[in-house]
C-alpha cells in the first residue's frame, strides 16, 4: 500500500529535492502531498515527481495561516485516505541585528515564529491522529541555528529553538503510541532561504550574511533527513562543526559562541 507524505515548503530547495528523492526511491509506492505558497513552481516539482512515478497532489499552502495548515491535512486525507508521514520543512530565514531593528519594524519577528514554529505545530496537531493511526512519521527541519544562537539570527534562531523544544517535548508524548519524530539540523546548504529572507527592516534581504565556503548540497542535506526519517532517528545534525558545537556548548561555550561570529562575512559583524 502507498504511503501518503506530506511536505510543507515543497516548492523550492530542501522540500523540492525530497519530494523528487521520494518519488525516485518509492516511485509507484508512495503519495506525495506538496504544500507551498508558490503555485506556480510547486506544480512543477509535482510534475517531476509524477514523471518519476509517485501520485502527487498539489494544495498551495500559507503555513502562517492556521487554517490553510489545517485545510492541508484535511485534503490530503480526503484524496489519499490518512497520512504517514508529515515533513515540517516550510521556513524562512532573517539576518539582522538587533539593535538595527526599528520598533515598528518587529512586526515581523512575530511572522517569522508564524512560518517557523507555529506552521509546524498547526499542521502536526492537525495531522496527527491520522499519524496515530498509521503509527508514522514526524520530521522538523530545524537548523543549526536552533541549536546554538547565531548572531544576526535572533529572530530565526529563536523561531528554531522554539522548534526545538517544542518537537523534543512532543517526541516523549508519543513514544508510546509508535510515532516517531526526527529534528533535523541543516548548516549552511546551497539554496536560496537566506538570499529570500528578511533584513532589518523586514524586506527580502537578497544576500546571505553568512560564509558559504564548504556549503552542503542540497542533495545531500535531502538525502540525510530522509534517511532519518526512514530510520526513526530522533536528530539528523548534519555536520561535523555542528556535531562539535553542540558538545563544546555544554564546556566551553565562549569557544561555541567565537565559532558562530567567525561563520558571519566581515561586513555584517556587530561593530
Amino acid at each position: 500500500m502507498a504511503h501518503t507524505i506530506i511536505i510543507t515548503g515543497a516548492s523550492d530547495g530542501i522540500g523540492a529535492e525530497m519530494a523528487r528523492q521520494l518519488a525516485q526511491t518509492h516511485a509507484s509506492g508512495v503519495n506525495l502531498v506538496l504544500a507551498s505558497r508558490n503555485g506556480d513552481t510547486l506544480n512543477a516539482v509535482a510534475q517531476q515527481c509524477t514523471a518519476l512515478g509517485a501520485q502527487t497532489l498539489v494544495v498551495p499552502t500559507d503555513v502562517s495561516i492556521e487554517a490553510q495548515c489545517r485545510q492541508l491535512i484535511d485534503t490530503a486525507v480526503a484524496r489519499f485516505g490518512g497520512v504517514d508521514s508529515l515533513i515540517n520543512n516550510a521556513g524562512i530565514s532573517a539576518q539582522a541585528l538587533f539593535s538595527e531593528v526599528k520598533a515598528q519594524d518587529l512586526g515581523w519577528y512575530e511572522q517569522l515564529m508564524r512560518v517557523n514554529l507555529w506552521g509546524s505545530v498547526w499542521c502536526t496537531h492537525a495531522a496527527l491522529p491520522y499519524l496515530r493511526k498509521s503509527h508514522g512519521r514526524i520530521v522538523a527541519v530545524s537548523s543549526l541555528a536552533g541549536l546554538i544562537g547565531v548572531p544576526g539570527r535572533t529572530a530565526y534562531s529563536a523561531s528554531k529553538f522554539a522548534m526545538t523544544g517544542f518537537f523534543e517535548a512532543l517526541r516523549s508524548e508519543l513514544q508510546s503510541a509508535g510515532v516517531s519524530v526526527t529534528t533535523a539540523y541543516p548548516g549552511v546548504v546551497l539554496t536560496n532561504i537566506r538570499t529570500h529572507g528578511l533584513n532589518a527592516a523586514g524586506q527580502t534581504a537578497g544576500s546571505s550574511g553568512l560564509k558559504e565556503e564548504g556549503a552542503m548540497s542540497v542533495e545531500t542535506c535531502a538525502q540525510l533527513i530522509l534517511s532519518g526519517m526512514q530510520s526513526r532517528q530522533r536528530e539528523v545534525v548534519m555536520t561535523s562543526k555542528g556535531k562539535l558545537g553542540r558538545f563544546l556548548k555544554l564546556i566551553a561555550p565562549g569557544i561555541v559562541e567565537k565559532m558562530a561570529m567567525a561563520a558571519l562575512k566581515d561586513n555584517v559583524k556587530p561593530q
